[in-house]
């Protein structure tokens, strides 16, 4: 078989339509109905990618997604949200979490499936291509690409995964102003699909953490962001 894909949906029709044109597509498809069973699936099977409805009975998605970006074993399996609920902040919540991509209900099974083809060939960059790129060491900080480590003041500053990537490409680019779509582009790669609101959210949360030295990532109105020279 091919790649294996999770699909947590407690819609026995919706989960059944994703299963069926996910399987033509060559996919590997399991279903779970609710959030635990999901986890516990995703843990036995470790799949390239997990499919998640963000409605569902007991543990909501959006805490599922917390739940397996926390988790070291599983923080790296992509996760697509398939949701009716289309509302920015449902969005925005989910991204913020750590989720790659979402899809709307009703959605079309050929675009659900060019999404997950597209999570997919990131996530295989990503593997073919663990970045040696050096550590920067600027204005106190210290970012380590390699061990996904951020330090300040020789203490450990804890960051999503999305956060430790926007800090380290703007970082590695010190004076250069980056617009929010220029900012998805260099951490996620073109044409992902996410709001400018949802990259204001991950540059507050960052600048939170980084307390005093959150004043680095300066705003350049009209424009975007850029990290202090």
């Amino acid at each position: 078989m091919g790649k294996t894909l999770i699909v947590i949906e407690d819609e026995d029709d919706i989960a059944e339509l994703i299963r069926y044109n996910m399987e033509r597509e060559g996919y590997d498809v399991r279903v779970a109905a609710t959030g635990e069973a999901g986890l516990a699936l995703v843990e036995r099977v470790r799949p390239d990618a997990v499919l998640l409805d963000l409605m569902l009975p007991g543990t909501d998605g959006l805490e599922i997604c917390a739940r397996l970006k926390r988790d070291k074993g599983t923080e790296s399996i992509p996760i697509i949200m398939v949701t009716a609920r289309g509302e920015e902040a449902d969005v925005v919540a989910g991204l913020e979490l750590g989720a790659d991509d979402y899809v709307t209900k009703p959605f079309s099974p050929r675009v659900l499936a060019a999404r997950v083809r597209a999570v997919l060939r990131r996530q295989k960059r990503e593997n073919e291509d663990p970045r040696d790129d050096a550590p920067v060491s600027s204005h106190g900080l210290y970012i380590h690409p390699g061990r996904h480590e951020v330090r300040m003041d020789d203490e450990t500053v804890e960051l999503t995964a999305t956060e430790f990537k926007i800090l380290y490409f703007l970082a590695t680019r010190p004076g250069w102003v980056f617009s929010r779509y220029q900012i998805v582009d260099g951490i996620r790669g073109p044409g992902y699909p996410v709001t400018e609101r949802a990259v204001d959210v991950q540059i507050v949360a960052l600048r939170r953490k980084l307390a005093a030295r959150g004043e680095l990532i300066e705003t350049v109105r009209g424009v975007g962001y850029r990290f202090r020279e």
